[in-house]
């Protein structure tokens, strides 16, 4: 693929001289938007001067201004309409909340799953400037024929590695199919692997990139820690942290069981706690976030399907209940932290046997993730494992006690 590196714009100290229209720059002023960020800083321009753009950038970074601002005036000044997808129905709500206030009186349809297809409908027949969708919703209503795509001259993919780790190649792949190929293609993520360097190559024109950090890198200012903690252990330990902080905490749990669980146990510990993942309702959802977000909760319990969406200021702690599926997870759970410049901490509790899980961690944010004991707890380390050595008989293969076995633990453990 053929792509371009950005020229480096003047050190800019605000929005004046991105090429925003004025009408715009005085809403930024009354929303006390003053500094742009660094994608916004270097995405805007080329955006707004029709541009394709790759932009690769941390999570709480600006994103969504970065290719809102661009979108907004440029639908101000040509026919067609905006398409933004995104993973989740918590990130569409987001991203219509912060793009409602930049042009109050343009048209949003935001189609998602878990919300009434009666009430979508509705908005689709005000016929909307911008549609914002997670791809299974919008599928619907394209089936349906309830929206055509072939007025879309805008097209954003926010996440687009989150979407593609959800499964929603094929889901994307019909909708890219349904777009003109005359089209601006704007594409944001945290990380940048070969699936979507496939989708850019064969969707976009001579798209530009932008990287603001490297794929798979936190912010600054974000400081880490591990504690090596036996699964049985790890409640005890969850106490005696959320004890020391006393400021918002977001606690990831690996399966919605186990959210429900740490949730309840959370209140039983006398905190106001709420919980987000895929068994609650979009209303339930709903209201856990903005409780979350005004104070009603101290502490919210999500799974990775959630984490997309959460975005709230001044999240004093992050913490990795469980250590997520993949890797790329943990950059996207831990950087709800420390937002647009904000100090912030993550802590995660890894199992004896999850020494490999840390270690793919470290080797992908390239950096290391020290660890922790906590002076009230047993000391724990990471058990090492390695091969075991294997007799080949006939063709087949056996370890100790005549079964076949690929790695076993020794008996003893190794401190990092």
């Amino acid at each position: 693929m053929n792509t371009h590196p950005a020229v480096e714009p003047p050190v800019s100290p605000s929005f004046y001289g991105l090429g925003i229209a004025p009408h715009i720059l005085e809403i930024l002023e009354k929303l006390k938007f003053h500094t742009p960020t660094p994608i916004q800083q270097k995405a805007i321009p080329l955006a707004i001067d029709g541009q394709d753009v790759i932009g690769v950038a941390q999570t709480g970074t600006g994103k969504t201004m970065a290719f809102g601002i661009p979108m907004i005036q440029r639908l101000a000044q040509k026919k067609g309409r905006g398409l933004i997808l995104v993973p989740t129905r918590e990130l569409a709500s987001q991203v219509h909340q912060s793009l409602h206030k930049l042009d109050p009186k343009i048209k949003f349809a935001v189609l998602i799953g878990g919300a009434s297809m009666h009430n979508q409908i509705q908005e689709l027949r005000q016929h909307p400037r911008i549609l914002i969708a997670t791809p299974g919703r919008l599928l619907d209503h394209m089936e349906q024929r309830y929206v055509f795509m072939n007025e879309i001259s805008i097209l954003v993919l926010d996440e687009a590695d989150r979407m593609l780790d959800m499964g929603f190649a094929p889901q994307i792949n019909r909708i890219l199919q349904a777009i003109p190929k005359d089209r601006q293609t704007m594409l944001f993520s945290a990380t940048i692997p070969e699936t979507i360097m496939k989708i850019a190559s064969s969707q976009m024109k001579l798209p530009i990139h932008i990287e603001i950090a490297k794929s798979g890198t936190v912010a600054e200012k974000i400081t880490q820690e591990v504690f090596v903690v036996k699964k049985e252990a790890k409640r005890d330990l969850l106490k005696k942290v959320l004890a020391q902080y006393h400021g918002t905490v977001l606690v990831f749990s690996r399966t919605k069981i186990g959210a429900y669980k740490i949730a309840r146990a959370v209140r039983e510990m006398g905190h106001r706690a709420a919980e987000i993942h895929a068994d609650r309702s979009l209303s339930q959802r709903r209201e856990a976030l903005e409780g979350f977000k005004s104070g009603k909760y101290r502490i919210l319990v999500a799974t990775d399907i959630a984490a997309r969406g959460i975005d709230v200021k001044g999240i004093e702690l992050v913490l990795n209940y469980d250590l997520p599926d993949e890797s790329e997870n943990y950059v996207h759970r831990i950087g709800r932290t420390g937002r647009i410049g904000d100090k912030g901490h993550a802590i995660s509790f890894a199992t004896p046997e999850q020494g490999k899980d840390i270690k793919d961690i470290e080797k992908l944010m390239r950096m290391a993730v020290p660890i922790s004991e906590h002076p009230e707890m047993a000391l724990e380390s990471f058990v090492e494992h390695k091969p075991v050595k294997v007799a080949s008989f006939g063709g087949r293969r056996f370890g100790r006690g005549g079964r076949s076995r690929g790695y076993i633990a020794p008996a003893f453990r190794k401190s990092r």
